[in-house]
């Protein structure tokens, strides 16, 4: 990287935003295939240290059958898989610890805490970064800033007026915050099933509510075809849908004796938040004092707003995880991608083709 004129904004030949997994995966693949980190290819992550969204969740998340992170390319070549690491550590420690191992192992040179603002037409055919550090001038931006940072929260008449507490998932820190109080958990995923497990014998009560039935399962089949929803969606440039909506639960022994004994019976949405709880349609009323909206979420492109990639049903076209607007810009981890192992293949596939188009020669299919 070069510092470009006197004052002016620093140059590298690639950008990548973000450090999860797909940003580490492509950073990694992006320096086997010849690009100096730190120089040629930039990583910029707004986390104040190595773990990337992991460093965020809760304290009582472990690494198991629910919550998985697949290794991240070359990692066992220094000694770490994330299939032996110790099952009894808060999942955000570990993830902590072996990403900062990786990244100092394979000196990519992370810079952080960075926020990117906005990414813009540079005039010559680059685009300019804009960070809260100065900005970058590139031939190629990776977006891998995933989605930890937009949950979603659907719109509930009377919710603005629930004397209640009510938290999105990024902002779930223990079930000891929930003690003796009865609370509703919003949303069909795995992180509500995992604070039902939580508020279990903590909470005074819990109730889920979904807004799809439930299906728990161990269909190996159910995450391919949901990978391929989330693949049609992006090449045609729709809103994601939700992999978990396409996946099921998962049936593990823990999941179904909680069935068994009415912890994970979902009731259906209900019509409107009241001050003290929830109305459903027909009438009922389930008094409530807290509200976890654990109701998944969008990916992070706010900064990519000034390029002008929607399309006009609010999604981004992507194929092979390249924009279809804007061939200098890559999303890795973004729809299909979006689990550990499809950021990990993400990262591959997107490093072959910024340094195909760095070189000129056209992107491989």
């Amino acid at each position: 990287m070069t510092g470009g004129a006197p004052g002016g904004p620093q140059e590298a030949e690639a950008v990548v935003v973000g450090a999860g997994q797909a940003g580490l995966s492509a950073a990694w693949h992006l320096r086997r295939l010849g690009l100096v980190p730190g120089t040629d290819a930039v990583v910029l992550d707004r986390g104040p240290a190595p773990g990337g969204a992991w460093q965020f969740r809760w304290e009582a998340l472990r690494l198991d059958d629910a919550h998985k992170v697949d290794d991240l390319p070359g990692m066992r070549e220094i000694g770490l898989s994330f299939a032996t690491a110790d099952g009894d550590r808060p999942a955000r420690d570990v993830v902590r610890e072996y990403y900062d191992r990786y990244e100092r192992a394979f000196d990519l040179r992370v810079r952080r805490p960075v926020e990117v603002t906005a990414v813009r037409e540079a005039g010559d055919g680059r685009l300019r970064v804009e960070t809260d550090r100065g900005a970058l001038l590139t031939r190629a931006l990776v977006n891998a800033s995933g989605t930890w940072a937009r949950p979603f929260r659907p719109y509930f008449a009377g919710a603005a007026d629930f004397r209640g507490v009510q938290v999105s998932t990024p902002q779930y820190r223990s079930a000891r915050d929930f003690a003796g109080l009865r609370v509703a958990v919003v949303g069909g995923g795995t992180s509500a099933t995992g604070f039902l497990h939580e508020l279990e014998g903590v909470a005074a009560s819990t109730v889920w509510v979904t807004r799809r039935p439930v299906r728990f399962t161990d269909d190996p089949g159910a995450g391919v075809a949901a990978v391929r929803r989330a693949d049609e969606a992006a090449r045609a440039g729709r809103p994601l849908p939700s992999i978990s909506s396409g996946t099921g639960l998962p049936a593990t022994p823990r999941n179904l004796a909680a069935v068994e004994r009415g912890l994970l019976v979902a009731r259906p949405m209900f019509a409107a938040v009241e001050p003290d709880g929830l109305r459903w349609a027909d009438g009922t009323f389930e008094p409530v004092d807290a509200i976890i909206w654990a109701t998944g979420f969008r990916a992070e492109l706010t900064h990519l707003a000034p390029l002008g990639l929607r399309e006009p049903g609010g999604g981004v076209r992507v194929e092979q995880g390249r924009s279809v607007r804007d061939p200098r810009v890559f999303l890795a981890g973004y729809g299909p991608q979006a689990s550990t192992i499809g950021a990990n293949r993400a990262g591959r596939t997107v490093a072959r083709q910024v340094v195909e188009y760095l070189r000129g020669a056209p992107a491989a299919a």
